[in-house]
Protein backbone atom coordinates (compact mmCIF):
# COMPACT_ATOMS: atom_id res chain seq x y z
CA UNK A 1 0.00 0.00 0.00
CA UNK A 2 1.44 3.35 -0.96
CA UNK A 3 2.30 6.20 2.24
CA UNK A 4 -0.56 8.38 0.48
CA UNK A 5 -2.90 5.73 0.23
CA UNK A 6 -2.13 4.59 3.86
CA UNK A 7 -2.36 8.30 4.84
CA UNK A 8 -5.71 9.01 3.75
CA UNK A 9 -7.13 5.58 5.28
CA UNK A 10 -5.28 5.98 9.15
CA UNK A 11 -7.07 9.81 8.67
CA UNK A 12 -10.19 8.85 7.70
CA UNK A 13 -10.32 6.35 10.55
CA UNK A 14 -9.57 8.65 12.78
CA UNK A 15 -11.55 11.29 11.68
CA UNK A 16 -14.65 8.99 11.80
CA UNK A 17 -13.73 7.50 15.02
CA UNK A 18 -13.35 10.99 16.49
CA UNK A 19 -17.03 11.61 15.45
CA UNK A 20 -18.48 7.93 16.26
CA UNK A 21 -17.54 8.77 19.85
CA UNK A 22 -18.96 12.48 20.24
CA UNK A 23 -22.05 11.51 18.73
CA UNK A 24 -22.53 8.36 21.03
CA UNK A 25 -21.84 10.49 24.15
CA UNK A 26 -19.81 6.95 25.97
CA UNK A 27 -17.02 9.24 26.28
CA UNK A 28 -17.01 13.20 27.06
CA UNK A 29 -17.04 14.81 23.80
CA UNK A 30 -13.83 16.65 24.80
CA UNK A 31 -12.24 14.06 25.69
CA UNK A 32 -13.19 12.47 22.11
CA UNK A 33 -12.20 15.75 20.11
CA UNK A 34 -8.51 15.88 22.09
CA UNK A 35 -7.83 12.32 21.03
CA UNK A 36 -8.91 12.71 17.65
CA UNK A 37 -6.70 15.69 17.71
CA UNK A 38 -3.44 14.12 19.28
CA UNK A 39 -3.74 10.96 16.22
CA UNK A 40 -3.86 14.11 13.66
CA UNK A 41 -1.02 15.69 14.98
CA UNK A 42 1.03 12.50 15.64
CA UNK A 43 0.09 10.76 12.33
CA UNK A 44 -1.43 13.33 9.62
CA UNK A 45 -0.19 16.59 10.34
CA UNK A 46 3.14 18.15 9.22
CA UNK A 47 4.92 19.57 12.67
CA UNK A 48 8.15 19.98 13.99
CA UNK A 49 9.27 16.51 13.30
CA UNK A 50 8.14 15.78 10.16
CA UNK A 51 9.91 16.58 6.60
CA UNK A 52 8.66 18.70 5.11
CA UNK A 53 9.97 22.27 2.75
CA UNK A 54 10.00 25.84 4.13
CA UNK A 55 8.70 28.74 2.96
CA UNK A 56 12.11 29.75 1.13
CA UNK A 57 12.13 25.88 -0.46
CA UNK A 58 8.65 26.74 -1.69
CA UNK A 59 9.51 30.00 -2.86
CA UNK A 60 12.51 28.94 -5.07
CA UNK A 61 11.97 29.16 -8.48
CA UNK A 62 12.53 25.66 -10.36
CA UNK A 63 14.19 25.35 -13.53
CA UNK A 64 12.43 23.38 -16.16
CA UNK A 65 14.60 22.06 -19.16
CA UNK A 66 12.90 21.09 -22.44
CA UNK A 67 13.71 17.29 -23.92
CA UNK A 68 16.78 17.22 -26.39
CA UNK A 69 14.46 15.76 -29.36
CA UNK A 70 12.41 19.03 -28.53
CA UNK A 71 15.36 21.40 -28.11
CA UNK A 72 16.74 19.95 -31.49
CA UNK A 73 13.94 21.12 -33.80
CA UNK A 74 13.76 25.29 -32.56
CA UNK A 75 15.29 27.04 -34.97
CA UNK A 76 18.99 28.68 -33.59
CA UNK A 77 17.43 32.14 -34.32
CA UNK A 78 14.33 31.22 -32.50
CA UNK A 79 16.20 30.27 -29.16
CA UNK A 80 18.49 32.89 -29.77
CA UNK A 81 15.45 35.57 -29.66
CA UNK A 82 13.84 33.99 -26.73
CA UNK A 83 16.74 33.59 -25.01
CA UNK A 84 17.51 37.35 -25.07
CA UNK A 85 13.90 37.71 -23.90
CA UNK A 86 13.99 35.95 -21.37
CA UNK A 87 17.43 37.74 -20.07
CA UNK A 88 15.83 40.58 -21.21
CA UNK A 89 12.82 40.21 -18.58
CA UNK A 90 14.82 38.61 -15.65
CA UNK A 91 16.94 41.51 -15.63
CA UNK A 92 13.88 43.90 -15.89
CA UNK A 93 12.38 41.55 -12.85
CA UNK A 94 15.46 41.82 -10.64
CA UNK A 95 15.90 45.88 -10.78
CA UNK A 96 12.17 46.13 -9.74
CA UNK A 97 12.81 43.81 -7.50
CA UNK A 98 15.97 45.35 -5.71
CA UNK A 99 14.10 48.37 -6.17
CA UNK A 100 11.30 47.71 -3.87
CA UNK A 101 13.86 46.34 -1.59
CA UNK A 102 15.32 49.07 -1.32
CA UNK A 103 12.09 51.26 -0.71
CA UNK A 104 10.56 48.92 1.40
CA UNK A 105 12.77 46.74 3.00
CA UNK A 106 11.60 42.91 3.04
CA UNK A 107 7.86 42.61 1.44
CA UNK A 108 5.07 42.59 3.61
CA UNK A 109 4.24 38.63 2.43
CA UNK A 110 7.89 38.03 3.29
CA UNK A 111 7.35 39.82 6.79
CA UNK A 112 4.00 37.55 7.31
CA UNK A 113 5.64 34.43 6.08
CA UNK A 114 8.41 34.91 8.64
CA UNK A 115 6.42 35.36 11.52
CA UNK A 116 3.87 32.23 10.09
CA UNK A 117 7.00 30.02 10.95
CA UNK A 118 8.50 31.15 14.28
CA UNK A 119 4.61 30.10 15.22
CA UNK A 120 4.54 26.78 17.15
CA UNK A 121 3.48 24.23 14.42
CA UNK A 122 0.78 23.08 16.08
CA UNK A 123 -0.73 26.68 16.63
CA UNK A 124 -1.81 26.74 12.66
CA UNK A 125 -4.24 24.09 13.04
CA UNK A 126 -6.88 25.55 15.26
CA UNK A 127 -8.97 28.61 14.23
CA UNK A 128 -8.36 30.83 17.39
CA UNK A 129 -10.41 33.46 15.96
CA UNK A 130 -13.30 31.58 17.06
CA UNK A 131 -12.24 30.40 20.35
CA UNK A 132 -11.34 33.45 21.68
CA UNK A 133 -14.61 35.14 20.61
CA UNK A 134 -16.24 32.41 22.47
CA UNK A 135 -13.60 32.94 25.65
CA UNK A 136 -14.62 36.92 25.33
CA UNK A 137 -17.81 36.55 25.46
CA UNK A 138 -17.95 34.17 27.91
CA UNK A 139 -16.55 36.21 30.38
CA UNK A 140 -18.49 39.41 29.40
CA UNK A 141 -21.62 36.97 30.18
CA UNK A 142 -20.46 35.56 33.79
CA UNK A 143 -19.67 39.11 34.93
CA UNK A 144 -23.41 40.06 34.15
CA UNK A 145 -25.10 37.10 35.09
CA UNK A 146 -23.61 37.68 38.42
CA UNK A 147 -25.61 40.71 38.85
CA UNK A 148 -29.02 39.14 38.81
CA UNK A 149 -29.72 40.58 34.99
CA UNK A 150 -31.27 37.65 33.22
CA UNK A 151 -33.12 36.45 36.93
CA UNK A 152 -34.79 40.37 36.38
CA UNK A 153 -35.58 40.21 32.78
CA UNK A 154 -37.09 36.76 33.37
CA UNK A 155 -39.68 37.22 36.29
CA UNK A 156 -40.30 41.05 34.42
CA UNK A 157 -41.77 38.73 31.44
CA UNK A 158 -44.07 36.79 33.51
CA UNK A 159 -45.04 39.78 35.40
CA UNK A 160 -45.98 41.40 32.43
CA UNK A 161 -47.87 38.34 31.07
CA UNK A 162 -49.83 38.91 33.95
CA UNK A 163 -49.32 35.32 35.38
CA UNK A 164 -51.24 34.14 31.84
CA UNK A 165 -49.56 31.23 31.11
CA UNK A 166 -49.37 31.11 27.27
CA UNK A 167 -48.77 35.20 27.58
CA UNK A 168 -45.72 34.21 29.71
CA UNK A 169 -44.44 31.54 27.75
CA UNK A 170 -44.40 34.22 24.71
CA UNK A 171 -42.53 36.70 26.41
CA UNK A 172 -39.91 34.03 28.07
CA UNK A 173 -39.30 32.74 24.54
CA UNK A 174 -38.98 36.12 22.93
CA UNK A 175 -36.56 37.46 26.11
CA UNK A 176 -34.59 33.95 25.45
CA UNK A 177 -34.43 34.59 21.61
CA UNK A 178 -32.98 38.18 22.08
CA UNK A 179 -30.54 36.66 24.49
CA UNK A 180 -29.45 34.16 22.78
CA UNK A 181 -29.00 37.05 19.78
CA UNK A 182 -25.62 38.08 21.66
CA UNK A 183 -24.74 35.63 24.36
CA UNK A 184 -23.81 31.69 24.06
CA UNK A 185 -26.71 29.65 23.72
CA UNK A 186 -26.09 27.37 26.09
CA UNK A 187 -25.38 30.36 29.09
CA UNK A 188 -28.94 32.07 27.98
CA UNK A 189 -29.95 28.38 28.61
CA UNK A 190 -28.29 27.83 32.12
CA UNK A 191 -29.57 31.61 32.99
CA UNK A 192 -33.39 31.54 32.41
CA UNK A 193 -34.30 27.80 32.57
CA UNK A 194 -33.72 27.81 36.45
CA UNK A 195 -35.90 31.03 36.63
CA UNK A 196 -38.48 29.16 34.34
CA UNK A 197 -38.98 26.43 36.52
CA UNK A 198 -39.55 29.05 39.56
CA UNK A 199 -42.12 30.94 37.62
CA UNK A 200 -43.77 27.23 36.55
CA UNK A 201 -44.21 25.79 40.24
CA UNK A 202 -46.08 29.14 41.29
CA UNK A 203 -48.17 28.95 38.38
CA UNK A 204 -48.57 25.00 38.81
CA UNK A 205 -48.04 24.10 34.77
CA UNK A 206 -45.79 21.85 33.66
CA UNK A 207 -42.54 23.34 33.06
CA UNK A 208 -41.18 21.38 29.90
CA UNK A 209 -43.13 22.79 27.61
CA UNK A 210 -41.83 26.06 28.63
CA UNK A 211 -38.26 24.82 28.52
CA UNK A 212 -38.76 23.16 25.19
CA UNK A 213 -39.74 26.40 23.50
CA UNK A 214 -37.23 28.53 25.22
CA UNK A 215 -34.54 25.84 23.47
CA UNK A 216 -36.18 25.95 20.44
CA UNK A 217 -35.61 30.02 20.24
CA UNK A 218 -32.47 29.66 21.61
CA UNK A 219 -31.51 27.80 18.94
CA UNK A 220 -33.41 30.25 16.29
CA UNK A 221 -32.68 33.79 18.07
CA UNK A 222 -28.71 32.35 17.92
CA UNK A 223 -28.85 32.08 13.96
CA UNK A 224 -29.26 35.89 13.71
CA UNK A 225 -25.95 37.23 14.75
CA UNK A 226 -22.14 36.17 13.79
CA UNK A 227 -21.79 35.68 18.05
CA UNK A 228 -25.47 34.05 19.00
CA UNK A 229 -24.44 30.28 17.65
CA UNK A 230 -20.81 28.91 17.92
CA UNK A 231 -21.80 27.50 14.10
CA UNK A 232 -22.06 30.94 13.20
CA UNK A 233 -18.40 31.84 13.86
CA UNK A 234 -17.20 29.38 11.96
CA UNK A 235 -18.81 30.05 9.18
CA UNK A 236 -18.05 33.63 9.48
CA UNK A 237 -14.40 32.72 9.87
CA UNK A 238 -14.10 30.86 7.04
CA UNK A 239 -16.42 32.89 5.06
CA UNK A 240 -14.95 36.06 6.02
CA UNK A 241 -18.41 37.17 7.13
CA UNK A 242 -18.64 40.56 10.18
CA UNK A 243 -21.33 40.60 12.17
CA UNK A 244 -22.95 43.51 10.32
CA UNK A 245 -23.18 40.72 7.16
CA UNK A 246 -24.96 38.69 9.35
CA UNK A 247 -27.15 41.20 11.20
CA UNK A 248 -28.08 42.13 7.69
CA UNK A 249 -28.62 38.95 5.84
CA UNK A 250 -30.12 36.55 9.02
CA UNK A 251 -32.09 38.66 11.41
CA UNK A 252 -35.05 40.05 9.38
CA UNK A 253 -35.38 36.79 8.39
CA UNK A 254 -35.10 35.29 12.07
CA UNK A 255 -37.53 37.75 13.29
CA UNK A 256 -40.12 37.08 11.24
CA UNK A 257 -39.79 33.34 12.00
CA UNK A 258 -39.93 34.23 15.83
CA UNK A 259 -43.71 35.56 15.12
CA UNK A 260 -44.62 32.45 13.23
CA UNK A 261 -43.23 30.47 15.84
CA UNK A 262 -45.13 32.39 18.70
CA UNK A 263 -48.31 32.19 16.50
CA UNK A 264 -47.56 28.72 16.53
CA UNK A 265 -47.09 28.22 20.28
CA UNK A 266 -50.06 30.65 21.13
CA UNK A 267 -52.72 28.58 18.98
CA UNK A 268 -51.21 25.09 20.38
CA UNK A 269 -50.85 26.00 24.37
CA UNK A 270 -53.56 28.65 24.82
CA UNK A 271 -56.10 26.21 25.41
CA UNK A 272 -54.15 23.94 27.43
CA UNK A 273 -52.59 25.69 30.21
CA UNK A 274 -54.95 27.09 32.98
CA UNK A 275 -54.71 28.62 36.03
CA UNK A 276 -56.12 30.22 39.01
CA UNK A 277 -56.58 33.81 39.87
CA UNK A 278 -54.77 32.76 43.10
CA UNK A 279 -51.91 31.04 41.39
CA UNK A 280 -51.54 34.40 39.20
CA UNK A 281 -51.79 36.78 42.10
CA UNK A 282 -48.78 34.71 43.39
CA UNK A 283 -46.66 35.62 40.47
CA UNK A 284 -47.55 39.53 40.83
CA UNK A 285 -46.63 39.18 44.16
CA UNK A 286 -42.51 38.45 43.17
CA UNK A 287 -40.28 41.42 43.10
CA UNK A 288 -37.73 41.57 39.98
CA UNK A 289 -35.40 44.13 41.83
CA UNK A 290 -34.63 41.82 44.45
CA UNK A 291 -32.91 39.96 41.79
CA UNK A 292 -30.51 42.48 41.29
CA UNK A 293 -27.64 41.78 43.58
CA UNK A 294 -24.95 43.92 42.16
CA UNK A 295 -25.76 47.49 40.73
CA UNK A 296 -22.84 48.61 40.51
CA UNK A 297 -21.60 46.40 38.91
CA UNK A 298 -24.33 46.50 36.17
CA UNK A 299 -24.32 49.53 35.31
CA UNK A 300 -20.47 48.65 34.79
CA UNK A 301 -20.63 45.36 32.97
CA UNK A 302 -23.84 46.72 31.01
CA UNK A 303 -22.04 49.50 29.72
CA UNK A 304 -19.02 47.37 28.37
CA UNK A 305 -21.81 44.70 26.82
CA UNK A 306 -23.39 47.93 25.16
CA UNK A 307 -19.96 49.35 23.81
CA UNK A 308 -18.81 45.52 22.93
CA UNK A 309 -22.15 45.09 20.45
CA UNK A 310 -21.27 48.24 19.13
CA UNK A 311 -18.01 47.09 18.62
CA UNK A 312 -19.25 44.04 16.55
CA UNK A 313 -21.55 46.27 14.24
CA UNK A 314 -18.24 48.27 12.84
CA UNK A 315 -15.34 45.59 13.16
CA UNK A 316 -15.83 44.79 9.59
CA UNK A 317 -15.61 48.42 8.48
CA UNK A 318 -12.51 49.00 10.75
CA UNK A 319 -10.50 45.97 9.79
CA UNK A 320 -10.70 44.24 13.51
CA UNK A 321 -11.33 40.56 14.05
CA UNK A 322 -14.14 39.49 16.46
CA UNK A 323 -12.09 37.91 18.40
CA UNK A 324 -10.57 41.28 19.22
CA UNK A 325 -13.28 42.99 20.11
CA UNK A 326 -14.67 40.21 22.33
CA UNK A 327 -11.25 40.16 24.05
CA UNK A 328 -11.19 43.71 24.67
CA UNK A 329 -14.80 44.09 26.10
CA UNK A 330 -14.03 41.24 28.74
CA UNK A 331 -10.48 42.97 29.34
CA UNK A 332 -11.75 46.38 29.81
CA UNK A 333 -15.02 44.66 32.42
CA UNK A 334 -12.21 42.70 34.12
CA UNK A 335 -10.63 46.67 34.57
CA UNK A 336 -13.67 48.38 35.76
CA UNK A 337 -16.18 45.70 37.28
CA UNK A 338 -15.10 44.96 40.93
CA UNK A 339 -15.15 41.28 40.64
CA UNK A 340 -12.52 38.53 41.61
CA UNK A 341 -10.37 37.50 38.23
CA UNK A 342 -9.26 34.27 38.88
CA UNK A 343 -12.66 33.32 39.97
CA UNK A 344 -13.87 34.99 37.05
CA UNK A 345 -11.66 33.08 34.86
CA UNK A 346 -12.70 29.84 36.51
CA UNK A 347 -16.14 30.18 35.28
CA UNK A 348 -15.36 30.02 31.61
CA UNK A 349 -16.67 27.21 30.08
CA UNK A 350 -13.02 25.68 29.54
CA UNK A 351 -14.15 22.07 28.34
CA UNK A 352 -15.89 23.80 25.11
CA UNK A 353 -12.97 26.09 24.25
CA UNK A 354 -10.99 22.56 24.01
CA UNK A 355 -13.70 21.02 22.25
CA UNK A 356 -13.14 23.94 19.55
CA UNK A 357 -9.55 23.65 19.35
CA UNK A 358 -9.27 20.51 19.29
CA UNK A 359 -12.10 19.76 16.66
CA UNK A 360 -10.38 22.21 14.23
CA UNK A 361 -7.10 19.65 14.73
CA UNK A 362 -9.21 17.27 13.32
CA UNK A 363 -10.47 19.01 10.90
CA UNK A 364 -7.19 19.72 9.44
CA UNK A 365 -6.01 16.21 9.71
CA UNK A 366 -9.07 14.73 7.64
CA UNK A 367 -8.33 17.77 4.52
CA UNK A 368 -4.76 17.18 5.22
CA UNK A 369 -5.02 13.50 4.44
CA UNK A 370 -7.64 13.96 0.89
CA UNK A 371 -10.41 13.08 3.00
CA UNK A 372 -12.34 16.75 2.63
CA UNK A 373 -11.49 16.30 -0.91
CA UNK A 374 -13.04 13.16 -1.26
CA UNK A 375 -16.24 14.09 0.20
CA UNK A 376 -15.95 17.77 -1.75
CA UNK A 377 -15.96 15.25 -5.06
CA UNK A 378 -19.57 14.14 -4.10
CA UNK A 379 -20.64 17.32 -4.32
CA UNK A 380 -18.98 17.75 -7.86
CA UNK A 381 -22.16 15.47 -8.67
CA UNK A 382 -24.61 18.31 -8.64
CA UNK A 383 -22.25 20.36 -11.49
CA UNK A 384 -24.32 21.53 -13.68
CA UNK A 385 -27.46 21.69 -11.44
CA UNK A 386 -29.52 25.06 -10.85
CA UNK A 387 -27.92 27.21 -8.14
CA UNK A 388 -30.90 27.40 -6.31
CA UNK A 389 -31.26 23.51 -6.42
CA UNK A 390 -28.08 23.13 -5.13
CA UNK A 391 -28.35 25.63 -2.52
CA UNK A 392 -31.55 23.89 -1.05
CA UNK A 393 -29.57 20.17 -1.34
CA UNK A 394 -27.04 21.12 0.58
CA UNK A 395 -29.51 22.96 3.45
CA UNK A 396 -31.70 19.65 3.75
CA UNK A 397 -28.39 17.28 4.28
CA UNK A 398 -26.59 20.03 6.55
CA UNK A 399 -29.99 19.80 8.56
CA UNK A 400 -30.48 16.22 9.04
CA UNK A 401 -26.51 16.05 9.32
CA UNK A 402 -26.24 18.98 12.06
CA UNK A 403 -29.16 16.81 13.92
CA UNK A 404 -27.65 13.31 13.87
CA UNK A 405 -23.72 14.40 14.83
CA UNK A 406 -24.24 18.14 16.54
CA UNK A 407 -24.31 21.35 14.65
CA UNK A 408 -21.08 22.72 15.90
CA UNK A 409 -18.86 19.42 15.31
CA UNK A 410 -20.62 18.84 11.99
CA UNK A 411 -20.14 22.53 10.76
CA UNK A 412 -16.17 22.30 11.44
CA UNK A 413 -16.52 20.04 9.28
CA UNK A 414 -18.51 21.21 6.45
CA UNK A 415 -17.37 24.90 5.94
CA UNK A 416 -14.46 23.10 4.33
CA UNK A 417 -15.88 21.23 2.09
CA UNK A 418 -18.01 24.30 1.14
CA UNK A 419 -15.27 26.52 0.60
CA UNK A 420 -13.90 23.90 -1.74
CA UNK A 421 -17.15 23.66 -3.58
CA UNK A 422 -17.51 26.69 -4.16
CA UNK A 423 -14.07 27.52 -5.20
CA UNK A 424 -14.26 24.42 -7.91
CA UNK A 425 -18.08 24.89 -8.69
CA UNK A 426 -18.06 27.19 -12.07
CA UNK A 427 -21.75 28.56 -10.76
CA UNK A 428 -20.60 29.69 -7.42
CA UNK A 429 -16.75 30.59 -8.46
CA UNK A 430 -16.17 34.46 -8.98
CA UNK A 431 -20.17 35.24 -8.08
CA UNK A 432 -20.41 36.61 -4.74
CA UNK A 433 -24.02 36.37 -4.31
CA UNK A 434 -23.96 32.72 -5.56
CA UNK A 435 -21.20 32.13 -2.67
CA UNK A 436 -22.89 34.04 0.01
CA UNK A 437 -26.40 32.59 -1.00
CA UNK A 438 -24.83 29.18 -0.17
CA UNK A 439 -23.41 30.33 3.16
CA UNK A 440 -26.15 32.08 4.37
CA UNK A 441 -28.11 28.57 3.39
CA UNK A 442 -25.52 27.27 5.83
CA UNK A 443 -25.56 28.80 8.50
CA UNK A 444 -29.65 28.60 8.50
CA UNK A 445 -29.26 24.61 8.22
CA UNK A 446 -27.18 24.02 10.91
CA UNK A 447 -28.83 26.34 13.43
CA UNK A 448 -31.93 25.49 12.83
CA UNK A 449 -31.47 22.01 12.07
CA UNK A 450 -30.36 21.39 15.36
CA UNK A 451 -33.41 22.07 16.86
CA UNK A 452 -34.83 18.52 15.30
CA UNK A 453 -32.49 16.32 18.01
CA UNK A 454 -31.32 15.75 21.72
CA UNK A 455 -28.10 15.73 20.14
CA UNK A 456 -28.36 18.28 17.35
CA UNK A 457 -27.53 21.31 20.03
CA UNK A 458 -25.57 21.78 23.00
CA UNK A 459 -28.29 24.02 24.39
CA UNK A 460 -30.59 21.01 23.81
CA UNK A 461 -28.61 18.57 26.20
CA UNK A 462 -28.24 21.47 29.09
CA UNK A 463 -32.04 21.88 28.95
CA UNK A 464 -32.68 18.43 28.93
CA UNK A 465 -30.03 18.34 32.17
CA UNK A 466 -31.75 20.78 33.99
CA UNK A 467 -35.31 19.69 33.54
CA UNK A 468 -33.99 16.03 34.77
CA UNK A 469 -32.40 17.73 37.66
CA UNK A 470 -35.88 18.86 38.79
CA UNK A 471 -37.66 15.81 38.55
CA UNK A 472 -38.56 16.23 34.63
CA UNK A 473 -37.56 14.06 32.79
CA UNK A 474 -37.22 14.24 28.69
CA UNK A 475 -36.09 10.80 26.67
CA UNK A 476 -34.53 11.21 23.19
CA UNK A 477 -37.82 10.26 21.57
CA UNK A 478 -39.77 12.60 23.50
CA UNK A 479 -37.54 15.78 22.65
CA UNK A 480 -38.08 14.51 18.92
CA UNK A 481 -41.74 15.08 19.26
CA UNK A 482 -41.38 19.09 20.10
CA UNK A 483 -37.87 19.52 17.95
CA UNK A 484 -38.65 17.94 14.56
CA UNK A 485 -41.89 19.70 13.45
CA UNK A 486 -39.62 23.31 14.57
CA UNK A 487 -36.98 21.89 12.47
CA UNK A 488 -38.77 21.00 9.68
CA UNK A 489 -41.10 24.14 9.64
CA UNK A 490 -38.07 26.56 10.23
CA UNK A 491 -36.26 24.80 7.44
CA UNK A 492 -39.06 24.64 5.08
CA UNK A 493 -39.51 28.57 5.82
CA UNK A 494 -35.69 29.12 5.11
CA UNK A 495 -35.54 27.44 2.20
CA UNK A 496 -38.26 29.97 0.94
CA UNK A 497 -36.23 32.71 1.93
CA UNK A 498 -33.54 31.38 0.37
CA UNK A 499 -35.29 30.68 -3.24
CA UNK A 500 -36.52 34.18 -2.85
CA UNK A 501 -32.89 36.00 -1.60
CA UNK A 502 -31.80 34.09 -4.97
CA UNK A 503 -34.06 35.63 -7.46
CA UNK A 504 -33.79 39.25 -6.20
CA UNK A 505 -29.89 38.62 -6.14
CA UNK A 506 -28.82 36.18 -8.33
CA UNK A 507 -30.72 35.02 -10.67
Amino acid sequence: MEHSTLIFWIGTIVFIGTYVLIASEKVHKTVAALLGAMLMLIVILPGPGHSGGSHEEAAEPVAVEAPAAVAEQVPAAVAEQAAGAQAKAAEALAETEQALADATGPSEIERKAGLYDKLDTFARYSNFDVVFTLAGMMLLVNLLSGTGLFQYVAIRCAKLARGLPIRTMILLVFATAFLSAFLDNVTTILLVAPVTLLVCNELDVPPVPFLMAETMASNIGGTATLIGDPPNLIIGSIADLNFMDFLVNLTPFILVLMVIYCICLWVYYSKRMRVTVEKRALIMELDERAAITDRGNLIRGGIVMILTILGFLVHGAVGLQPCVVAMSGAALALCICKVDVDHALEKIEWSTLFFFMALFIVVCGASECGLMDKIGSFLSLMEGWPVPVVVLVIMWISAIAAAVMNNVSFTAAMVTVVATFISASPAFRGNEACSELLWWGLALAVCLGGNASLVGAAANLVTVGIAGKNGHSVSFTGFLKYGVPVAVGSMVLASIYIMARYFLFCA
